[in-house]
């Protein structure tokens, strides 16, 4: 995986000269989750889709 550094960089590079500030903050947020989300599956710190489905209806 690239650094955060250079993966936000490299984002906000791809992005219209004419974005504005809500959207690049959008961008960044969703591409932390994204790396959060990797690393957790990388570390087996997941639950299965039957699971997660309990969990849902016993809400």
């Amino acid at each position: 995986m690239q650094a955060a550094k250079q993966e936000a960089l490299s984002t906000i590079g791809k992005l219209p000269e004419d974005t504005d500030m809500d959207e690049i903050m959008y961008r960044l947020y969703v591409l932390d989750k994204i790396r959060k989300g990797q690393e957790a599956a990388e570390q087996g710190k997941t639950i299965t889709s039957e699971k997660l489905k309990r969990e849902i209806d016993s809400w």
